[in-house]
Order: C-alpha cells, then sequence, then structure tokens
C-alpha cells in the first residue's frame, strides 16, 4: 500500500513539471500569473497591530476570539496551547514558530503540548482550519503559525536603517515590559535585532483574591540575517531565544527554547519556478527548578530538525488556468528526560510528508484537488514496567490523504465552496510509553501502549467568501467567511483504565466519533469606522478525555466576539472596544473503560468587555492604552487548568521609531 501510495503523489508532483510541446494535436502550455480566491484555505490572522493594541497579559486573549480557535488556558502556565474544533495538542494541531513545528510536549494534568514564543517578539499568527495538504500538515485539524519579526517589520519601507523601542506597564501584577529592535538594509543584505524583557507578579482575579504562581521572569531575543544574492535567489538566517521563569504544575520551572532556520528562495518572475527551501532545529528544554515534590530535579529535553522544499508553477492549459504546489517536508523529533515522571526518558520519531496542490480556474469554477503522502516512525525503549514487562516501540504507518475544494464565482465578491478532505495524526512519544507511577502514590500506575494506531479524520466544510470593495465608501472593504464543518474521526486516542492491569493506559476508540459546528468571520473597514464579528458554534461526539492525564479538549457550545471602533483627526487617534460571550459546554470527566466516557455539560458561561487606544503623537511616537475586564467580572475561564480569570487590568504603551 504504501509503494503504490507513493507512486501516486510521484505522478501527481509530475504533473506540474510538463515540457511546453508545440505541433498539431499538442497541448500548449503557457506560462500566466493565477491569484487564488483562498477558497481551500480557511485561515485567520492576527496581525501585530492587533497583538499591540488589542491583547492582554497574553496571546490567549486574542486567539479565542477567532472563529473555530479556542485555547487550554492555564494561569500559571505562559505557554500557548492552541484548540482547533474541539482538538489540541500531541500534534492534532500543528503549532510552529516561524515556520519550525514546536513537538515539546509532556504528559501531566496539563494540554499536551505548548508553544513557548514571546508576544512582544510577534509580528502576527496565522490559523489555518481543517486538513492542511502542504508545509505544515501532518496534523488532524489545522495549523497556529507563530510568526516573529524580521527587518521589514523594523526598517520602514525606503529607509536604509531603523530602530524600534516599546515600553509597557500595567496594573493588576503586570507591572513593567521593554522590547528594543535595531535593523538595516541595503540592496544585497539585510539585518535585524531584538530583545525583550518582562517580569510580573501574581494577579488579582474578579473576586479580589490573588491567583498564586501567575508572575513571571521572561528574557527574549531574535536575529536576522536576509542576503539578496542576486538573479533570483535569497537566503534568510533567523534566531529566536526564549528563557522564562516561573511556577507551575506545582514546581518552579525554567523553560530555554531555541530556534534556529535557514530559508532560501528562488523567484525570477518565471511563472514555472518559485522555490522554498527551508531547514531548521528546534531545542526545548523544561527544567524543574523548585518545590516540594519528588520531581524537582527533572529535566525534559525535545529536540527537532526538519526541513521543506517545495515549488509552485504557474501556467495555462487552453482556457484553463493552473496554479500548482508540489514539495516534500520532512520532520524529526527526539526526545530525552531525567526523572521525567511518566514521560518517556528516550525516544525518537519522524514524519514525512509529499504533496500536491493544484488549483484549475475556468471562468467561474475553482478545482483543486489536494494530496498528501503521510509516513511515520516511532522508536524508543521504555522504562521496565512491572505491570506491563519490557519492551520496545519500532512502529511505523503510512496513510494517503486527499483534501479536493471547488467553489464558484457567479459574481466578483461571491464564492460558495465545499470541501472535503481527509488526515492523520501519528500517536506522540508520550502517548505510546506511558509509564511509570503518579507521584507521591503507589496505586496510579500507568503502562504503554506501543500497539496505538494513528487517529484519522474525514470530513466535509461548506463555506461562502464575501470580498466586497468600496461597498458603502470609496475605500471601503468587507470580508467575510461563513462555514459549516462535519468531522469523523476514526480510531480516538484516550486515556483510560484498564482493569487487567489495574492501571492508566492510552488507547484507541473503536469506531467514529464526530465534531461538527459553525464558523462565521466578517471583517468590514471604512478607515474612519471598523468592526468585526467573529462566531463558532460547537457540537462534540468526542470521547471524554480524561483531566489529569492530558486534559479535557472540549470547548464551548457558543463563542462571540465583537470589535468596533473609529479612527479620528486624519487617523492619528484610534478608538476601540470588544465584547467577548463564552457559553457553557460539554466538560471532561473520568473515563471508566475505552467503550465510553463520562462528559457533563458544565462552565458557567460570562461576558467580558475590552476598551483600546493609540494616538500618533508623531510619526515616530505612539501612544496606546487598553483595559481588559473593564467591569472586573469574576470568572473562570473555559477550558482552564489552574486559576481564575484576570480582574480589571488596565495597559499603557509606548512605541517609538527611527
Amino acid at each position: 500500500m504504501a509503494g503504490s501510495a507513493m507512486g501516486a503523489v510521484v505522478l501527481a508532483l509530475t504533473t506540474a513539471s510538463v515540457a511546453q510541446t508545440s505541433g498539431s494535436g499538442t497541448v500548449q502550455l503557457n506560462p500566466i500569473q493565477v491569484t487564488g480566491q483562498g477558497a481551500n484555505e480557511n485561515t485567520s490572522t492576527v496581525d501585530g497591530e492587533q497583538l499591540r493594541l488589542e491583547a492582554g497579559n497574553r496571546v490567549d486573549d486574542l486567539l479565542r476570539t477567532l472563529p473555530g480557535v479556542f485555547t487550554r488556558q492555564n494561569a500559571q502556565q505562559p505557554g500557548v496551547a492552541v484548540n482547533i474544533r474541539g482538538f489540541e495538542g500531541a500534534g492534532r494541531v500543528n503549532m510552529s514558530i516561524d515556520g519550525v513545528r514546536q513537538s515539546f510536549r509532556f504528559t501531566s494534568h496539563e494540554a499536551a503540548g505548548f508553544t513557548y514564543v514571546d508576544p512582544a517578539l510577534l509580528a502576527g499568527i496565522d490559523v489555518t482550519r481543517g486538513a492542511v495538504v502542504g508545509v505544515g500538515g501532518g496534523a488532524l485539524a489545522g495549523t497556529a503559525n507563530f510568526r516573529t519579526l524580521n527587518v521589514d517589520d523594523i526598517v520602514r519601507e525606503g529607509q536604509t536603517y531603523g530602530a524600534l523601542a516599546r515600553l509597557g506597564w500595567g496594573s493588576n501584577g503586570v507591572d513593567f515590559s521593554e522590547m528594543a529592535a535595531a535593523g538595516a538594509r541595503t540592496e544585497h543584505v539585510g539585518v535585524a535585532a531584538a530583545i525583550s524583557r518582562r517580569s510580573s507578579r501574581n494577579y488579582q482575579d474578579g473576586y479580589g483574591n490573588s491567583v498564586s504562581g501567575t508572575g513571571q521572569d521572561l528574557i527574549s531575543g531574535l536575529g536576522r540575517l536576509n542576503f539578496n544574492l542576486g538573479e533570483g535567489h535569497s537566503l534568510g538566517l533567523g534566531m529566536v531565544l526564549y528563557d522564562n521563569d516561573f511556577y507551575a504544575n506545582s514546581y518552579y520551572q525554567t523553560i530555554n527554547n531555541r530556534t534556529y532556520t535557514v530559508n532560501y528562495r528562488y523567484n525570477t518572475g518565471n511563472p514555472w519556478f518559485d522555490i522554498s527551501a527551508n531547514a531548521y532545529y528546534n531545542d526545548l528544554t523544561m527544567k524543574y527548578t523548585g518545590g516540594t515534590g519528588s520531581s524537582v530535579g527533572r529535566t525534559i529535553e525535545d529536540e527537532g530538525t526538519g526541513f521543506d522544499i517545495s515549488n509552485v508553477s504557474r501556467f495555462s492549459i487552453g482556457p484553463v488556468q493552473v496554479r500548482s504546489n508540489n514539495g516534500v517536508e520532512y520532520f524529526h523529533d527526539s526526545v530525552t528526560s531525567n526523572n521525567g515522571g511518566v514521560n518517556p526518558a528516550d525516544g525518537t520519531s519522524a514524519l514525512l510528508g509529499v504533496f500536491t496542490d493544484t488549483t484549475f480556474s475556468y471562468s467561474i469554477v475553482d478545482f483543486t484537488p489536494g494530496l498528501r503522502y503521510n509516513y511515520y516512525t516511532l522508536d524508543g525503549t521504555g522504562i521496565p514496567n512491572s505491570r506491563y514487562g519490557t519492551y520496545t516501540v519500532d512502529n511505523s504507518e503510512s496513510s494517503l490523504d486527499p483534501r479536493i475544494t471547488l467553489a464558484i464565482r457567479p459574481l466578483d465578491w461571491l464564492q460558495p465552496y465545499v470541501t472535503w478532505s481527509r488526515s492523520m495524526r501519528a500517536p506522540t512519544l508520550q502517548e505510546t510509553m506511558l509509564g511509570g507511577t503518579h507521584p507521591g502514590t503507589t496505586s496510579g500506575a500507568y503502562i504503554p501502549n506501543p500497539a496505538l494506531k494513528p487517529e484519522t479524520q474525514q470530513g466535509w466544510e461548506f463555506g461562502v467568501n464575501i470580498r466586497q470593495n468600496r461597498l458603502f465608501t470609496g475605500n471601503d472593504t468587507l470580508r467575510m467567511r461563513a462555514n459549516y464543518f462535519i468531522m469523523d474521526v476514526d480510531d480516538y486516542i484516550v486515556a483510560t483504565y484498564v482493569p487487567a492491569y489495574r492501571s492508566y493506559q492510552f488507547q484507541n476508540v473503536a469506531g467514529s466519533s464526530r465534531v461538527q459546528g459553525f464558523e462565521f468571520e466578517t471583517n468590514y473597514d471604512a478607515r474612519v469606522a471598523f468592526g468585526s464579528i467573529n462566531y463558532t458554534h460547537t457540537d462534540s461526539k468526542l470521547p471524554s478525555q480524561m483531566p489529569g492525564l492530558g486534559a479535557s479538549q472540549y470547548t464551548p457550545d457558543d463563542v462571540v466576539a465583537i470589535t468596533g471602533g473609529g479612527r479620528l483627526f486624519d487617523e492619528r487617534l484610534t478608538l476601540g472596544a470588544r465584547y467577548t460571550y463564552v457559553s457553557g459546554g460539554l466538560v471532561a470527566g473520568y473515563n471508566s473503560s475505552v467503550t465510553g466516557g463520562v462528559a457533563s455539560e458544565g462552565g458557567k458561561p460570562y461576558n467580558l468587555f475590552d476598551l483600546f487606544a493609540s494616538v500618533r503623537v508623531t510619526e515616530n511616537l505612539d501612544l496606546n492604552a487598553r483595559v481588559t475586564n473593564l467591569f472586573d467580572v469574576a470568572y473562570t475561564p473555559f477550558l482552564s487548568t489552574t486559576g481564575t480569570g484576570q480582574g480589571r487590568t488596565i495597559y499603557f504603551g509606548l512605541q517609538a521609531r527611527l
């Protein structure tokens, strides 16, 4: 099966490289430029300006307002765990920094995966919902990429050098934060560097109580070096460093994250060749530096290396315009631990993806067949288990996952579409090689499961895109997307109690489990006024994932986020407000058997109001202010592990540019 799947992919890849021929009876392939409408990518973006003006103490505040997107939130944990359509952690959502997969995971009373990045260094966040065929694929429900600052974010257009400095202060324990960046560029070279510092204390919730362990001591930085090598060749080198000390999960912890990238592109304007090649290395180490439990001294290190190569070709076959993206990506992950508890002591995993994604456009119709071949391996030797015995893991499996979209543009501004897709999520080392006992007890035993099968999903998405300019004024824009999705998941992996071993184990749930819902996203901007409405409704029939061994993944039944504001005095003053409603929903409970767990309605609905403002004092100086949780609401965030929500908090910021 693997051989035939690979052959099918290779055949698909070669179709984009057919040589141009001529003569009677032949097909003439004429290179052209094609701009896609994006029906085959359900992506939402948080840009740098939104992060600076609207984000609170963490990026979770904004991510939770995007349609179909939520986060698992721990008031003590600075990491970000993105949830898409009720799926999170353990590779169900592929999180990355500058395209570099963040595969660090640990099994605890927590989410099964975090991304550690300083919000002060972010240029934007892109979240794609649903199956991904190209780079970043191999996940079950989507991707979230955290983009950091580059030369163009620091040096203004037309300038050869520049500097950017930000100073912020917040009440309610936020305290001071500082960021400084500088860069320069010539025709052939660009260079930039940035450093950020933040130290915060415990905040108070809406009840007036101090929430312990919610401070952190963070320092981070980055460096960029870009080369224009001429004749369409460019090369970029990047480095992002993150060091944070905080208290979470009953221990004082230190996180050191190192991300290194090499990016190459060849683009001369020839429509046949737009080649990208990227290589990267990521090293994240978590240390338990203090506390009262037996896990003090724990060290878990995750090293990830990978690369991807892809090419975009644009041509025509008669009246049909074609855009074809073809490539390969590979990722290798190595995990080691000392005193890691239930986490594996030593193991490796790898994921190979070969893909083709081609859009055929004829008149008002866009047809996009995509195909991805996935192949994964898991290797390792577990700690001998008294209830399971000595074991080794040497697993591999492949899948062929299509994604097909049909979109029609009956009007220039209207595009309904339908997508059918399939995706696979490989078991993680943490799930496969679970072992040990719960700290402080001899009864809570855990055993591995080398026989775990991958999760697979297939489903439909029915939607419509609306893009309209000059709707009411000469310079306004309207962007709207609405869709209904259905995802059927086979072999969903849950933690359950196994009576035969008197232990807990990750197992596959037999049969299919369904998640379905509705997502709505609209943005209107007339410059003098702007607004957005995002809404998500989710109906999940996923088996209950036992809290404490991983964590609940259910999202609220309904989430509404409404933002509005205006720009005054030649857009020098911006005023805005945001309202967020979060309903209750399913809450995971104890799994007594793999055939069924317990989930019940829970979570108290809550309403949050935020205000934000900015003023451009000069061309080089901006001031901003915001208030989160304006009415000091006492609430517990839905899908939270520890801590009540932050009470009313006031922020002031200054940004200076050179």
